[in-house]
Formats: structure tokens, sequence, C-alpha cells
């Protein structure tokens, strides 16, 4: 990989509002996962992704989402627990046509009904897609 792609990688983390000193929480990492998404996060944030076991409140979780891992607003509001006021969840779901692939308008009714807003989805690489949700505190405080 060339220097400039991973240039673009850190680029997309930071245009997803990751920044320096944060706390990262992953969850639902699989074998699947997108390794270069996680590493631009890592050099985004200065510090390693967290995993489900951390036992403090992040300031940002990224969530792993296939649509067989369960109900998504379960998943959302779990998430949500591990959160800091004001957090962003970064959900990351299997493209169109990929095994797993969530629904749209199933994203936008699970993060509606977890009291999240969408802020904007993005593509996270060849094979997943994001959407970054906030509450609705911190989307109003963005405004």
């Amino acid at each position: 990989m060339s220097a400039t792609a991973d240039h673009a990688e850190t680029n997309l983390a930071v245009r997803l509002g990751f920044q320096p000193d944060q706390v990262v929480q992953e969850i639902g990492y699989d074998d699947d996962v997108d390794q270069e998404l996680r590493e631009a996060i890592e050099e985004a944030t200065g510090t390693e992704l967290v995993d489900e076991d951390y036992d403090d409140v992040a300031d940002a979780v990224v969530l792993w989402f296939r649509e067989d891992d369960g109900d998504l607003t379960d998943a959302l509001v779990d998430a949500i627990a591990y959160m800091e006021e004001g957090g962003q969840i970064l959900l990351l779901t299997p493209k169109t046509g990929r095994d797993g692939y969530v629904e749209p308008s199933d994203i936008g009714e699970a993060a509606t009904t977890a009291g999240l807003s969408q802020t904007k989805s993005i593509n996270a690489g060849k094979d997943w897609s994001g959407t970054r949700l906030v509450t609705p505190k911190a989307a109003a405080k963005k405004r």
C-alpha cells in the first residue's frame, strides 16, 4: 500500500470525527472487519481500539454489525451504554451484495428507536458501509 493510500484512510477516520486521545470501543470484531479502517482510526486517535470487555466509558464506539448478528436496535442501545455523553457510534455494515448486508431502512428504524440521529453515511472500505450515529444532544451541539 502506498503512503497516499494510508493518508486517504487516515483522512477518512478524521472526517468521521475521530480525534487524538479518544478512547474508541470496538464491538462486533470478527475476521471479516476492515483492518485498514481499524488502523486508520487507531492512527487518528493515537490509541488502540478497546474491546467489548473494556470497563469504562468510551468517547466513541465502532460497531461492526451483520444481518445475522441479532437485533440491531438492541446492539445500538448496548453501544450507547458504553459511550460518554455526546459520543458517536460508527455503525459498520456489509455493503450491498455482501454476506450480512443490512437494509438502510432497518438501520434508520433501529437508530431512531434507540434514540440516535443519523448524521452521515460513508464508504468505509471495500466491503463495508459506515453510518455515523449520534445522540440527539450531540447532534444539537454540532449545529
